[in-house]
């Protein structure tokens, strides 16, 4: 049998969860801002899962660790190390990433593996392999997610401790050090502030100053922003205005600076004055509901989402300009528009634009509904020149770098063939990479649909979150403006990535190529780790053209074979999108499904014995059903895992997202499972569903006391319990059911489920009579009341007495109806040798949302024996009721409890320890 790893027995899963969501509140030099794609997966897990993929659990090696106690403690001291290497600011501790790789070569023949991702996408996992000293490399069949890989992990090794080129660092720090990639950055900067300063030779003129009132003190100032208003006809004859579609009039919301802007109505069209103060209700805004219907300023008539959708089609939607945002010293302005600058914008388009249709999918796709059927129609003129200058410049700045680099030193890999990607050439390419990934992030905050801000007063960007919806005003960055939307500003974000990455000579150079994932790579006996698109969560190939025309612009010549589809490659990839096969949902599914099995045959043919696979599913709460059953992306992540060879050894959950508050923090639900799985033996047997059954219940309730023994919270444990339950049934080659037909995934997951409510009912079952009682009563009627004569049957059931209940005040019977009480009409003192845990389990769960973990520390330090305990263990079984219920309050206060159980635990100790004539409370 294979040595088991320590992801396959137990990891911190606290700490990781705590990291990973701390991560992302980390905006400076964090590489998910390097360039923009959706889902990623954190770092922080990513790291973690590599790393606990690589070490041994203590369990495995008897002969070192011989008694659990043993293994314990060995098992805390890998946790000591996996808790440092997940937090933020230890990313490049080298003292803490010195103490990970020593356990990842002591238990790996003194060897680094090679790991493959073969759904690379935003390059969390290749970048994480490689900072662990692992050959990292990164499939994809997306040109831009391939590039985001190859800027993160290929080109920084390349030139990992080169001194910057440009005549300016040469001239004033020839004596500085540039280890890891900080000649690199140094190089961008100075580059990006080149091709700005050229571009502001060529275009400057469409960015004029403003010219403030004599209110304001007179003089010029720079803009920040222009805000517009799409406009249309209004549809009432009588009227037929060019009515703003505006979403709101408010420019600013902060205190003691709040502006807005009033809509004058001026004959057949509408005027804009920008208002000082706080904007009346009236005027917030003219859009009624959520489609695109607007009450026009002069005449009331609402129009109708038809007729807008009409006029776009017609090209008939115009713009207008709504107010300016000025820049003067530390404080904004806003201005009202004038003809001068609405002109500024009134251009035409450069000749050289790059076009491409969007996909008519108003899922992802709102726009197209509303005529703007090209990406090109998502900018304005301004924009498009503006971003089509800075492309235009790449070759030049390209060319320019490689002169420099050649002075400097570099080798000539125009002549030395030699040069293997380091030369001057190369190096020149490598700087237009991020010069290109600083137009990107251009792109997506200097669009025709970028909403102002009127709290941060400042443009937001696009893409907050995977769609291009409609917008009806938006504001237009002024792109010499030192702020938002500025190409240097762009730029700081990615150099700051780039000092961060902390490279040397020893780091193994990554690879990132374009693959599709359902072709034979060629490579064997390595380690995987991937993310795969989650069935139709994620249209990444259609999302990610709006970035591939502008990288195809700048990098088409440097990278032609990656650039060489005038769109991102969408035939092969693997999402279940309905609207590419004409709505038909079956062929997306089947699509999806195949593509899916196959993927994972090819992984099974790449990944060695001695290392699990690692798969990430991005867990969404509607994938279950009340009782935990799940719907197709679920499924066929499962289903073509097992088909394709794999047993499934281990799921943790996950939790990605930044929760503030309390109660988000204890109630949040995990946003991934991590899949831990091995190649299934080649022998491996066939059994019957009852054996399945059978074998599940010896081993899933074991591993279920276990989960909970480790305080995993409620929310996590139904998809923490899939692991072990699912590394029953896909240990055999098949289950077959009575009829003889085999077990689906979808069947044996209801029976996961069923076995998971029994151990739970199991030890319901062991506690006292009245606590049976009261848990059945809660499970057919929660609080309500229900006859005597009914309560009376399930109390004799149990042998439980309703008079005694009703004398300990748990139970209300009076005029022939009996109900529980509700936790506050409880007592609220706890009875040290009361034995009822239903009372103590509803006592502490009240203190717990009264007044937080110390006074409920207070309660549990009265209590001697087990009991407190039971209370946790009745928690989880009462959360999964109330969850399964709906009932949502309650299943918040039940996981409130367990997962501060810790806390509670370590505050009595020191409440205990205050009075040293206390027994042991545990």
């Amino acid at each position: 049998m294979s040595i088991k790893k320590l992801i396959e027995v137990a990891l911190p899963l606290d700490k990781i969860n705590e990291a990973c969501a701390r991560e992302k509140s980390i905006r400076h030099g964090h590489p998910s801002t390097l360039h923009l794609w959706w889902a990623r997966r954190p770092l922080a897990a990513a790291r973690a899962v590599i790393w606990a993929s690589l070490v041994d659990d203590p369990s495995s090696h008897p002969e070192l660790f011989p008694t659990e106690e043993a293994q314990h403690a060995e098992r805390e001291r890998l946790f000591g190390i996996l808790e440092k290497l997940v937090v933020w600011e230890n990313s490049n501790n080298q003292d803490v990433l010195k103490a990970a790789k020593e356990e990842i070569l002591k238990y790996n023949h003194g060897e680094f593996p090679t790991l493959l991702d073969p759904f690379a996408g935003g390059g969390a996992i290749p970048l994480e392999a490689q900072r662990l000293g692992l050959k990292a490399i990164a499939h994809d069949l997306n040109p831009v997610a391939v590039m985001i890989n190859k800027a993160m992990i290929e080109i920084p090794p390349r030139f990992a401790g080169k001194a910057p080129v440009n005549p300016e660092a040469r001239a004033a720090l020839l004596d500085t050090e540039w280890s890891g990639a900080k000649g690199l950055a140094e190089d961008v900067r100075y580059y990006g502030e080149w091709m700005k300063q050229k571009a502001y030779e060529k275009i400057g003129y469409l960015y004029p100053k403003v010219q403030l009132p004599p209110e304001e003190g007179g003089g010029e100032a720079t803009v920040i922003a222009w805000i517009w208003a799409r406009t249309v006809k209004c549809p009432n004859p009588a009227c037929g205005c060019e009515m703003p579609l505006a979403s709101s009039f408010v420019l600013s919301k902060k205190k003691g600076k709040e502006a807005w802007v009033e809509p004058i109505p001026d004959g057949d069209k509408v005027k804009f004055k920008v208002r000082q103060g706080k904007c009346p209700k009236e005027f917030e805004s003219y859009k009624v509901g959520r489609a695109a219907v607007f009450k026009c300023p002069v005449c009331g008539e609402i129009t109708k989402d038809e007729y807008v959708k009409a006029k776009g089609m017609a090209h008939e939607i115009g713009n207008q300009l709504m107010a300016i945002v000025a820049q003067r010293k530390h404080e904004r302005i806003y201005l009202s528009p004038t003809e001068q600058q609405a002109c500024a914008a009134n251009i035409n388009p450069p000749e050289d634009y790059p076009s491409a249709p969007m996909p008519d999918n108003p899922r992802w796709f709102s726009p197209p509904a509303f005529g703007m059927t090209d990406y090109c129609n998502l900018f304005t003129n301004r924009q498009l020149t503006a971003l089509t200058t800075l492309s235009s410049l790449v070759s030049n700045v390209i060319a320019k770098i490689e002169k420099d680099a050649l002075v400097a030193g570099m080798i000539d890999d125009k002549k030395d063939l030699d040069a293997d990607g380091e030369g001057a050439r190369a190096y020149g390419e490598a700087i237009g990479v991020y010069l290109t990934f600083g137009i990107s992030r251009m792109a997506d905050i200097d669009n025709a649909l970028c909403p102002w801000e009127p709290v941060k007063t400042q443009v937001r960007h696009l893409f907050g979150r995977q769609a291009i919806p409609m917008l009806w005003d938006y504001g237009e960055n002024n792109i010499f403006n030192n702020a938002a939307g500025d190409y240097i500003t762009s730029l700081k974000s990615i150099i700051r990535v780039i000092e961060k990455f902390e490279i040397d000579e020893s780091t193994f150079p990554g690879i990132a190529e374009q693959y599709d994932v359902q072709a034979d790579c060629g490579l064997r006996n390595i380690m995987i780790s991937t993310d795969p698109p989650y069935y139709d969560n994620i249209g990444y190939a259609d999302l990610s053209d709006f970035f591939y025309i502008w990288l195809r612009q700048s990098l088409g010549k440097i990278y032609p074979k990656l650039f060489s589809t005038m769109l991102v490659p969408k035939t092969d990839e693997l999402i279940a999108a309905p609207y590419r096969y004409k709505g038909n949902n079956e062929k997306a599914k089947s699509f999806f499904e195949n593509g899916m099995l196959e993927a994972c045959k090819k992984i099974h043919q790449y990944t060695r014995d001695d290392i699990p696979v690692t798969i990430y599913y991005a867990y969404k709460q509607r994938d279950l059903n009340v009782h935990g059953t799940n719907f197709s992306g679920w499924e066929t992540m499962l289903s073509a895992i097992i088909k394709a060879g794999f047993t499934i050894t281990g799921t943790w959950p996950i939790r990605t997202e930044l929760i503030t508050g309390l109660k988000g923090k204890i109630n949040a639900l995990a946003s991934s499972i991590v899949l831990v799985c091995r190649k299934r033996s080649t022998d491996a047997l066939q059994t019957t569903r009852r054996n399945f059954i059978a074998q599940l219940r010896r081993e899933l309730h074991p591993a279920l006391k276990k989960l909970q023994e480790s305080n995993i919270a409620p929310v996590d444990l139904a998809q923490a319990s899939i692991g072990p339950g699912m590394g029953v049934f896909s240990r055999y080659r098949s289950v077959l059911e009575a009829d003889g037909t085999e077990m689906t995934v979808r069947s044996a997951l209801q029976i996961i489920n069923e076995q998971v409510d029994a151990y739970f009912n199991e030890q319901v079952g062991s506690m006292d009579t009245e606590s049976r009682f009261c848990v059945d009563l809660y499970l057919q009627n929660a609080y309500d009341e229900i006859p005597y004569g009914e309560a009376e049957i399930l109390a004799n059931a149990k042998g439980a007495l309703i008079p005694k209940m009703v004398e300990h005040k748990v139970l209300y019977a009076k005029a022939g109806k009996v109900h529980l009480l509700k936790r506050e009409e409880l007592p609220s003192s706890v009875v040290p040798d009361e034995q009822n845990i239903w009372l103590l389990t509803q006592q502490l769960t009240h203190v717990m949302e009264e007044g937080g973990i110390e006074a409920c520390a207070k309660k549990v330090v009265l209590l001697y024996g087990s009991n407190a305990e039971h209370a946790k263990d009745l928690a989880y079984r009462l959360y999964q009721v109330a969850e399964q219920k709906g009932w949502t309050s309650e299943a918040f206060a039940y996981n409130a409890f367990v997962v501060s159980w810790p806390d509670i635990q370590s505050k009595a100790a020191e409440l205990k320890a205050a009075q040293p004539e206390q027994l042991d409370l545990f």
